[in-house]
């Protein structure tokens, strides 16, 4: 009988090797299997539970019959303004997001930063208030509180002057936080189209890997100014109540655009809304006549995440890292890196270029912050400079910048889930006064942060080094 039972398990483990490892990361197919091994009922069940990194084939199928219709929109999509002052390697680059995400470069475009939280907010409901046709909201986290409240007013006026708002908001993370049945309900008053994203609703057949979320964040006006970047539409303590014990907040990036963008955002928006309500919405195809202003920017909208067959922030992020020339600086709250990005910020330190990270001195996270600080010792042993933003703010600003001219702002995050599981939204600029004007807010959190320092980093106590270590495990379970 024990032999029986020993041949079960042996047939078991080689069928489940076989089906894991196909079409996945080998680090990810090996911690599978060791988990099925060792611990085989938990590890089944947390398989099946969250080994399948991608969207169901009906979602799958919506997005690339979005993608398909906005390649054959209108020609001169892909028209720039300051093609002849790209760096060389960026035509490959914008060329490869291009055939990922479906989405052109297309110049004519302002792009303003705004790294104050009210600030943002306020931006936000006075575009708002200037809304003629139609408002669309796409947030991870979607609140009616104190800090927002300006917000929803403006959506309210809007409807009120007869303007179309839609809106959507990841359904899971209604739950985590306060006024979700207030928030809905204000919606519903105000007259705006609501609808959760990616809904976990097994009875209704709505069913997926539970920790596939849609973490984007956007506001389209009337298809002429947009917004996005890493700022939930909260307050920035986010109700947390250990957290606000500790005084704990949140600092965040956004970005202001205005021109032909503005499309390529909405583009997004209304790929959400189909995969949540079969309703498409029609896709902007004027003409597209960029202006020749040296102010403006070339900019190019990367949409990701697992509705696409490919990991298009990860290439991004990547082929960005290596081909920097000078200068590279990244940041991200939560950095527990794809071995690839891992790999070329380690290369691109060794080539001697001027790399930063900028992190947070403490994490509202517990699995990730000392997943994210078992990499830090092999960036730092290459020459990577890593910052650590003071307590108690939590830096939840999500960029980089290249060289002297190009940068990227989202709501992506440098770890597996933003790189694989989540829906993210990510904008390529060039140009040289954006650039600097992201400079300027690294050259802040420069002054606002602790370096870290490779001798130090050795003697920290061994209960940390144990935890990062341990943490730094869970993160191939992908």
């Amino acid at each position: 009988m024990s032999w029986l039972l020993l041949a079960a398990d042996v047939l078991i483990v080689l069928v489940a090797a076989v089906f894991i490892s196909a079409n996945r990361k080998p680090s990810a197919a090996i911690a599978w299997i060791l988990a099925i091994i060792f611990v085989p009922v938990l590890g089944l069940l947390l398989f099946l539970l969250i080994g399948f990194p991608k969207l169901p084939r009906e979602r799958r199928d919506k997005q690339r019959e979005v993608c398909d219709a906005v390649l054959t929109r209108t020609d001169g999509l892909d028209r720039v303004s300051h093609r002849d002052e790209w760096p060389p390697w960026l035509v490959s680059m914008v060329t490869m997001n291009c055939n990922l995400g479906s989405l052109p470069m297309v110049g004519g475009n302002s792009a303003e930063l705004i790294d104050n939280y009210e600030g943002s907010i306020k931006a936000m409901a006075d575009a708002i208030d200037q809304a003629d046709t139609f408002v669309h909201v796409e947030f991870f986290i979607l609140v009616e509180d104190e800090a927002t409240a300006t917000f929803f007013e403006a959506l309210e006026r809007a409807c009120k002057r007869g303007v179309q708002v839609r809106v959507l908001s990841d359904h899971v993370a209604q739950f985590m936080y306060p006024n979700r049945k207030q928030t809905i309900r204000r919606f519903a008053e105000m007259g705006a189209e609501y609808r959760p994203m990616l809904p976990l609703q097994p009875l209704r057949g709505h069913w997926r890997r539970p920790d596939i979320r849609n973490h984007r964040k956007l506001v389209v006006v009337d298809g002429a100014v947009g917004f996005t970047g890493s700022q939930n539409m909260i307050i920035d303590h986010y109700h947390k109540k250990k957290g606000i014990q500790r005084g704990l907040h949140w600092h965040e990036l956004m970005v202001q655009l205005t021109g032909p963008v503005v499309r390529e955002l909405d583009a997004v928006f209304v790929t959400d809304w189909y995969s949540e309500t079969d309703e498409l919405l029609p896709l902007d195809t004027s003409p597209v006549r960029p202006d020749d202003d040296s102010e403006l920017v070339d900019a190019q909208v990367l949409p990701s995440g697992p509705s696409f067959d490919n990991d298009n922030n990860l290439k991004l992020f990547a082929a960005m890292i290596q081909n920097a020339r000078r200068r590279i600086s990244v940041t991200s709250p939560y950095y527990v890196p794809d071995e690839t990005i891992q790999m070329a910020m380690v290369t691109a330190g060794s080539r001697g270029l001027d790399v930063e990270l900028f992190v947070s001195e403490i994490g509202d996270q517990f699995m990730v912050f000392h997943a994210q600080r078992s990499y830090y010792e092999q960036l730092l042993r290459a020459g990577v400079k890593i910052y650590l933003y003071r307590a108690p703010t939590i830096l939840h600003a999500k960029h980089l910048s290249i060289d002297d001219d190009v940068a990227v702002i989202g709501s992506s995050n440098l770890d597996i889930r933003s790189l694989s599981l989540h829906m993210e939204l990510s904008v390529l600029v060039h140009g040289a006064e954006f650039t600097a004007a992201m400079r300027a807010v690294e050259d802040d959190y420069r002054s606002k942060s602790r370096q870290v320092v490779l001798e130090d980093w050795l003697r920290r106590p061994t209960r940390d080094r144990i935890f990062d270590n341990l943490m730094r495990l869970t993160s191939s379970l992908q």
